[in-house]
């Protein structure tokens, strides 16, 4: 049988680490991208077509399969990989986020989150314990520890009180986590790092979590609306108060050039909506900055989205054909959008994986940015 988890870091530069997590699903390459398969779907993508644009694993959702179709529906249907057929290796995000953004009158206790469905109104409770079930149910290969997520706008006592709670809600959620038998003893959990802007908290969160113990390590509570220059002033630190020789992952990040930046500071995992979001919104991501496809300078324009992209939308259909699509609504334009931009980001993390290696990182992040900055604004 493979390994359970192995992380190995093949090469450095700076910072920047470049190497691989061995699983029994299969082989994770870092830094690695996670297209966002939020209910059992990357949006508008086939599970092969996914996998033919580099990714080797995807991220699902514990808040939304817990309500539809239902964890243990899923469960009973033979697990998350055989239900919406990816054979490969699903982290599955704790459902914390979702709770605290798009859930109707939570009421937050040491128990958990007790919260009203927005899909139906029906209530609920998430806990640590129940979180970890969910995601055991659905057959996660990395599980996150259930955490709280506050503001990066809330005041230092209400950081240090969210903070301290996860890392009691972490604890938990590791006991969970090595009660779940053969689940427990094959997969692998990871701890979120809390604390928001601030240096001392997220030491504090990274000792707690270190001392747990944990497969990997998540930071957390940042892309929530602080801009790109108080996140990266917050990766200048956070990632190294982690263990140098285990998976560091950003959550919820981000555009290219954040991902860039924070490869740069030391983080090995990524995952993001953008890209299949955009893509249903007409903005293809370039090497020459982000396109708006719905715009009429593209009505005529016979060239591929990206010229230097090999995937099957730049290769076979033009910028005009796109553009007529994505304005006339049809499905296939966010369809081709979609599969470009999951392949470009894709191939960003193929760059920066060969930059690392070559021990070329800077001058490509630096090019990489001028050229895609240059671009910005159409």
């Amino acid at each position: 049988m493979s390994s359970r988890f192995a992380f190995t870091i093949a090469a450095t530069d700076g910072r920047a680490r470049t190497g691989s997590i061995q699983m029994q699903r299969g082989t994770i390459r870092t830094p690695a991208f996670m297209p966002v398969g939020t209910a059992a779907t990357v949006k508008a993508m086939k599970p092969a077509d996914v996998a033919a644009s580099g990714a080797d694993i995807i991220l699902g959702n514990t808040y939304h399969l817990m309500l539809r179709p239902g964890a243990e529906r899923v469960a009973r249907l033979g697990g998350l990989h055989a239900f919406m057929g990816w054979e490969r290796p699903i982290l599955t995000d704790s459902g914390g986020y979702q709770v605290m953004s798009l859930a109707d009158l939570t009421k937050r206790s040491e128990e958990g989150v007790s919260f009203k469905s927005h899909l139906d109104g029906t209530r609920h409770l998430l806990s640590p314990e129940r979180s970890i079930e969910i995601q055991r149910l659905l057959g996660s290969n990395i599980v996150m520890a259930f955490d709280e997520l506050v503001p990066t706008t809330s005041t230092r006592e209400v950081q240090a009180a969210a903070m301290e709670r996860s890392m009691r809600w972490a604890k938990r959620s590791r006991a969970a986590f090595d009660a779940g038998g053969d689940h427990g003893a094959n997969n692998a959990i990871f701890g979120i790092q809390q604390g928001a802007l601030d240096e001392g908290l997220r030491k504090a969160s990274a000792d707690a979590l270190v001392d747990i113990g944990f497969d990997g390590y998540a930071v957390g509570g940042l892309a929530v609306g602080e801009g790109q220059e108080a996140m990266f002033g917050c990766l200048d630190f956070a990632p190294a108060q982690l263990p140098a020789d285990q998976p560091r992952y950003l959550m919820g990040v981000g555009k290219p050039d954040d991902i860039v930046g924070a490869v740069e500071r030391g983080i090995d995992m990524f995952d993001c909506v953008m890209p299949t979001r955009s893509g249903r919104t007409g903005q293809a991501f370039t090497r020459d900055g982000p396109i708006n496809l719905r715009n009429a300078r593209f009505a005529e324009d016979q060239g591929p989205l990206d010229a230097e992209c090999a995937c099957p939308a730049c290769t076979t259909w033009s910028r005009a054909y796109i553009h007529h699509l994505v304005r006339s609504g049809e499905i296939l334009g966010a369809m081709l959008m979609t599969e470009h931009n999951i392949w470009f980001y894709e191939c960003l993390m193929a760059d920066l994986r060969r930059a690392i290696a070559a021990q070329e990182l800077t001058p490509f992040a630096n090019a990489f940015r001028a050229r895609y900055k240059r671009g910005k604004g159409e």
